[in-house]
């Protein structure tokens, strides 16, 4: 009996040693990834939005498909994943005229005991139709204008620099905004006092006019 007692502490030793120093928890479970998709539009969940989650293997770009959910009226989600050892997950976050979300998640942040958080928000999308029009032309007239305010940096947002024009002008353009939020530019008439600001809200999932005719 005393024997049977010393081997059963001697195994309970090891594995203890083994659960703290080694992580021998690591080989086994699943992983919980959960949180919160925020639509910033209106301060709320990301009601009806599609959140897919996805694998990639070591050494590979492959984006293998796990599972996938609409999010309810609060925007929150959970995936339970079994323990694989993976480079990384993909969260891909989708709805209509919203900004597209994409959040890596590596496997080495992962923890099997406690949930894996991963919070996201993103926009309701709008647009600002900027119209410029000269009613009297002449060949050395010179436009200009250059954005203030106004979402950058994506590939249907309208240019930051400064752009020109000459001659006559009756032009249209459509810049891609974040949903009521500022859109301005400042404009000049050049060699002439003709200059100023034009500056508009735009409404979530509509189209706002700025104007400028001369």
């Amino acid at each position: 009996m005393e024997r049977l007692s010393t081997l059963f502490s001697f195994l309970l030793t090891i594995f203890c040693l083994c659960y703290l120093l080694l992580g021998c928890e690591k080989g086994t479970g699943e992983f919980l990834i959960k949180g919160t998709i925020t639509d910033n539009t209106f301060n709320q969940g990301l009601q009806g939005a599609t959140a897919a989650l996805y694998k990639v293997p070591i050494g590979t770009s492959d984006e293998i498909f796990v599972k996938s959910m609409v999010l309810p009226a609060n925007g929150n989600y959970e995936f339970i994943v079994p323990r694989e050892k993976m480079e990384r997950y993909i969260l891909h976050v989708s709805k209509d005229l919203y900004f597209p979300l994409e959040e890596d998640i590596y496997y080495s942040s992962l923890s099997i005991k406690d949930p894996n958080i991963v919070n996201l928000s993103t926009n309701a999308m709008a647009w600002a139709k900027l119209h410029f029009k000269n009613n009297n032309s002449a060949a050395l007239d010179h436009f200009r204008y250059i954005k203030q305010e106004g979402l950058a940096g994506c590939l249907s947002c309208c240019p930051i620099t400064a752009q020109d024009f000459y001659g006559a002008l009756d032009t249209t353009f459509y810049c891609l905004n974040n949903g009521n939020a500022n859109y301005s530019i400042f404009y000049w008439e050049l060699n002439t006092a003709n200059n100023g600001q034009k500056t508009t809200n735009t409404t979530a999932f509509d189209t706002t006019l700025i104007e400028v005719i001369y």
